[in-house]
């Protein structure tokens, strides 16, 4: 590590040859007699350290520490004095303005040896701290990026079902998943989940669940099996991780949908009819449900039929008193009956009214599936 650079301001030739025999021979010192040759000096140098007299025939020590600091905002510096005229008012006046320390001269060589030597070991802890961070901030931005990889486009149209999706995550990393494929015999094949807690470890299972929903191809996409692929992929995991999901596949030309629901919030069908609720069909995904098996449901599905499918951060939002939220949902479908954007736009519309600008409790995930009519 290079020694730190300090800059020792005093227009007493004396005080400074003091200063720089006491912290020459682990420092790179050097003086200024006048607060403009400091001035000078300090672009060029760029000290870490300013040690300035606060009497000076130029320009006081208060006013040189504000114009060292206004170049280099990091610098340190520490006022010192010679002067026993109001001690306090200038102790007051330097902890104010943000001066490291203040020393009264003469002093001991051991006292400033001691003080610089603390000032010099904090800065390096903060430059530590700081790259630090820098780090941590870039890996959570990888972190991040690779997440967002992980979602195909907010829309698209795949064998005749158009798509719509909003994903809006609490944190820089959350836990919630959605994804859609297209399935052979002109089926699509959709999922929704939410895998417990947020950060890294959260986005590192939503990787898992989405390669095996991917994985599913091979199973032409079928609920039952993407949903047995993710509870093998979670099955090293710890006991408390889990993850609860739908599973669907929407087949128009046969006029049905099968799901599995595993432990998540009922998805909605409507349009042919009134709005229909697909409720849970088996306990949420985690290794601690060893034995657990989920039950494959169909409903029939028709042209201008829609699903919605939308994660809990969704709907406890927008829980009634008993904990409901399918009334409010059921008002805002009956508001946008042909769903897509206009209809996720208006639910997290409803979110923010909700919220009136406090910070957003958990993810925010939903994805709307609206059969297209064949008719011109």
């Amino acid at each position: 590590m290079r020694p730190a650079r300090i800059l020792v301001v005093d227009d007493e030739p004396g005080m400074l040859r003091a200063v720089e025999r006491v912290l020459g021979e682990s420092y790179h010192v050097i003086g200024a007699r006048r607060a403009g040759e400091a001035l000078a000096m300090a672009g060029e140098f760029q000290p870490q350290l300013a040690i300035v007299d606060i009497r000076m025939p130029d320009l006081d020590g208060f006013e040189l520490m504000a114009r060292l600091k206004a170049r280099l905002p990091s610098l340190d510096v520490i006022l010192m004095t010679g002067s026993v005229d109001d001690l306090d008012e200038k102790l007051v006046r330097a902890i104010r303005s943000a001066a490291f320390y203040f020393i009264q001269k003469p002093f001991d060589r051991e006292v400033l040896k001691t003080l610089v030597d603390r000032c010099v070991e904090l800065r390096w802890r903060r430059e530590e701290h700081r790259q630090n961070l820098r780090r941590l901030e870039s890996e959570m931005a990888a972190a991040k990026a690779f997440q967002q990889s992980l979602l195909p486009g907010r829309e698209a149209v795949v064998n005749g079902v158009a798509l719509c999706c909003r994903y809006s995550p609490c944190s820089g990393l959350g836990g919630d998943l959605y994804d859609y494929a297209a399935a052979g015999a002109g089926r699509t094949a959709l999922l929704i989940a939410d895998v417990s807690g947020h950060g890294v470890s959260a986005a590192m299972l939503t990787g898992i669940v989405k390669s095996a929903f991917q994985a599913s191809h091979g199973d032409g996409f079928e609920p039952l099996a993407v949903v047995e692929r993710i509870s093998a992929g979670l099955a090293a995991f710890s006991p408390e991780r889990f993850v609860t999901l739908i599973a669907a596949l929407m087949a128009p030309g046969e006029g049905r949908l099968r799901f599995v629901n595993a432990g998540h919030p009922p998805a909605v069908v409507w349009g042919s009819r009134e709005p229909e609720w697909l409720g849970s069909t088996g306990p949420l995904v985690s290794p601690a449900l060893t034995s657990a098996s989920w039950e494959s449901r169909t409903v029939p599905i028709h042209e201008a039929d829609h699903l919605l499918l939308y994660t809990d951060g969704v709907s406890e939002t927008l829980a009634d008193a008993n904990g409901q939220a399918e009334a409010r949902f059921a008002g805002t479908i009956a508001a946008v009956p042909h769903g897509g954007a206009a209809l996720l736009d208006a639910i997290l519309a409803d979110i923010d009214r909700e919220l009136v600008g406090q910070p957003q409790p958990d993810d925010l995930t939903l994805l709307t599936a609206g059969v297209i009519s064949s008719s011109p």
